[in-house]
């Protein structure tokens, strides 16, 4: 006796769903994973800004003591003349699953660029990758840090490409745009202009005797602004990529919330189908018995 048709769909039925409703478990817990380590990774982020910020707070004041010493006369600003194209950087993202992260970023640098001269420099193979799509040309792009201690150190890879130029090639401002921990991404996009370089927001230092210089004052205060423009990008760099995690987090928490009303829906449509199985084999076995019952003897008359 051959099984039913019927059976059979509905045995391969049931069969897919148990298939796609195990996919989606193994897809939860790898989702599960990724947001534990991006909630991780914001974290680490979040705790280096007070490192970077303390350090940069030292070089400051090191500046302002040189700039004490320095004559008046002789305190100028290091910085590139105001000629030639401006540097825009970019902080963009090395890996995906950062919802709009990197495309609001680009947006704004197409409004900051405008018709104006400038060179842009990305960082993060994502964002050099929508760069090309959007058809926006890039002088330079780097990967992005892909831990929080690796932020240091694409920092100071831009920082010589930067400072080589400013050597080689007049330019004469640098812009940093990156995004900032925040609920809005619209809103944390921040754009800063580190050169050229603000002297005036160093405070002088008030010591009546002033501190002894081993080198001279233009070399000194020169690598002491490069080296507050290397801390400068260092904290943009670390908040973008505490921003990026935070949208990586978010992201899937709204995979797991959808990955999560997908099993409830293939939990009830296998519920559905079971029942439906266990109602078509008890019509089935009912309508055997009674074919299988003999008939009633006839009466004679």
């Amino acid at each position: 006796m051959g099984v039913p048709d019927g059976d059979i769909a509905m045995t391969s039925k049931l069969s897919e769903i148990e298939s796609r409703a195990a996919s989606a478990t193994q897809l939860e817990a790898v989702i599960g994973a990724m947001r534990g380590i991006a909630a991780a990774r914001e974290r680490e982020a979040q705790a280096r800004l007070a490192g970077i910020r303390s350090s940069a707070a030292i070089v400051g004041e090191a500046i302002g003591r040189v700039l004490a010493a320095v004559p008046s006369d002789d305190a100028t600003d290091p910085a590139p003349a105001e000629t030639g194209t401006h540097i825009l950087i970019v902080v963009c993202t090395e890996q995906g699953f950062v919802g709009g992260f990197n495309e609001h970023l680009l947006a704004k640098v197409e409004c900051l660029k405008g018709d104006a001269p400038a060179d842009l420099f990305v960082v993060g193979t994502r964002g050099a990758m929508l760069a090309r799509e959007r058809a926006l040309p890039y002088a330079l792009s780097v990967p992005m840090a892909s831990h929080a201690d690796d932020a240091m150190r694409v920092a100071g890879q831009i920082a010589d490409a930067v400072f080589s130029r400013f050597r080689h090639q007049a330019s004469s401002a640098l812009w940093l745009v990156h995004a900032t921990p925040g609920p809005a991404l619209d809103e944390r996009i921040v754009t800063r202009q580190l050169v050229p370089f603000e002297f005036a927001r160093f405070r002088l230092s008030s010591r009546r005797q002033p501190p002894l210089f081993n080198l001279p004052l233009d070399p000194l205060l020169t690598g002491l602004t490069e080296r507050y423009v290397y801390l400068e990008l260092c904290e943009g760099l670390m908040q973008s990529f505490a921003s990026e995690n935070a949208a990586r987090l978010a992201a899937m928490l709204s995979a797991s919330h959808h990955v999560k009303d997908q099993l409830s829906a293939l939990t009830r449509e296998s519920r559905i189908v079971r029942q439906d199985a266990i109602t078509t084999e008890i019509a089935e076995l009912s309508a055997a018995r009674a074919y299988a019952q003999p008939s009633p003897p006839m009466q004679r008359r």
